[in-house]
C-alpha cells in the first residue's frame, strides 16, 4: 500500500507530493487524474514522465497528455508494397549517383515494374521514383547503383563495368517484399539475379537508350520490366546525357517499316513493268496477223 501526505494540491508551488491512500488505483492513474483536473502543472508532468517507464507525452492543445505504446507502435508501421492484379505503365524517374568529389558517376532514367507470378496468377508493382533511396559506389572500372524503397521493401541494384572503352551492366539484382496477396498467405520475398552479362552496352561518353520494353527474367517468380530506359556510367556529363546508342529493339522498329515499305514499292514496280511488257508483246502479235 502506498501512503502519501500533503496539504493542498491546488497549485504547483503548494503541492509537495500528495500522499493519500492509493490501494485501489495506481500511482500513474492518480497523476493522470490530477493532470486532467488541472491540479498539477506542466513541469510536474515532465518530472513524472522522466521517472515512470512507458509514459510518453503528446501535445493536445496547450496541455500535454500521455500516449500509450500501442499508439506509438501503430505509427511506426513497416512499409510493404501492394501488388496489383492489373498492369499499368510505371512512372519514369531519373536517378543520379555522384562520386566522392561530387561529379556524376552513374545516371539512369527509367520506369521499373515488378512482375510476380504466384500460384499461376500474375501480379504487378510499379517502383515509385519519389520513394526511392539512392546509394552505391563509384570506381575507375566498376560502379554500383542501388535503388531501395523504405524498410528495404523493394530494391534494384545495377553493377556497371568498364572494359575496352565500353561500359555495360554485368550484374542486376532485384527483390520485392510485398503484402500477402491473400488473407492467411505467408509474407514472402521475391528475389532474383542476373550475373556475368553484358547488358545495355555503350561506348564511353555515350549513353544507352531504349524506348522499347526490356523484360528481364530474374527468377521463376520474378520479372523486371524497364521501360523506357536510358543510362550512362563513368563518363557522365553534368547536364543531360551523352550521344545516344539505340537498342536493337528500337532499331528494328525503325528498320522493319522501312524494309516493308521498300518491299511494297518494289513489288508494285515489278507488277507495273510486267504489265507493260505483256501489253507490248500482245501489240506486236496483232501486227503480225
Amino acid at each position: 500500500m502506498l501512503v502519501f501526505r500533503c496539504s493542498t494540491v491546488s497549485h504547483l508551488n503548494h503541492s509537495c507530493c500528495c500522499l493519500a491512500a492509493l490501494s485501489s488505483i495506481t500511482l500513474l492513474d492518480y497523476f493522470l487524474t490530477m493532470v486532467l483536473e488541472n491540479h498539477i502543472g506542466g513541469w510536474s508532468v515532465f518530472f513524472l514522465a522522466a521517472f515512470i517507464p512507458g509514459l510518453h507525452l503528446q501535445r493536445h492543445g496547450s496541455s500535454f497528455l500521455p500516449s500509450s505504446d500501442s499508439e506509438l507502435s501503430s505509427e511506426a508501421q513497416i512499409y510493404q508494397p501492394v501488388l496489383q492484379p492489373s498492369e499499368k505503365p510505371p512512372s519514369t524517374g531519373t536517378y543520379l549517383l555522384n562520386n566522392r568529389v561530387g561529379k556524376p558517376c552513374i545516371k539512369a532514367t527509367m520506369g521499373a515494374e515488378y512482375i510476380i507470378t504466384e500460384k499461376k496468377k500474375t501480379w504487378y508493382f510499379n517502383l515509385d521514383p519519389s520513394s526511392v533511396i539512392i546509394s552505391g559506389s563509384c570506381g575507375e572500372e566498376a560502379a554500383v547503383l542501388s535503388l531501395l524503397l523504405p524498410d528495404k521493401a523493394a530494391g534494384l541494384q545495377f553493377t556497371f563495368r568498364k572494359e575496352n572503352n565500353f561500359f555495360y551492366v554485368t550484374n542486376l539484382t532485384a527483390h520485392l517484399s510485398p503484402q500477402p496477396v491473400c488473407q492467411g498467405c505467408a509474407v514472402k520475398t521475391y528475389s532474383g539475379l542476373i550475373t556475368h552479362k553484358k547488358l545495355f552496352t555503350a561506348a564511353n561518353s555515350q549513353s544507352f537508350k531504349c524506348k522499347s520494353v526490356n523484360l528481364l527474367l530474374m527468377s521463376t517468380e520474378l520479372k523486371i520490366k524497364l521501360v523506357p530506359l536510358q543510362m550512362q556510367a563513368f563518363s557522365v556529363p553534368i547536364a543531360g546525357y551523352g550521344p545516344e546508342v539505340e537498342c536493337w529493339a528500337d532499331f528494328n522498329k525503325r528498320l522493319i517499316p522501312t524494309i516493308l515499305g521498300a518491299t511494297v514499292v518494289g513489288l508494285l514496280l515489278i507488277a507495273a513493268l510486267t504489265s507493260l511488257f505483256i501489253r507490248d508483246r500482245r501489240r506486236h502479235g496483232y501486227e503480225r496477223l
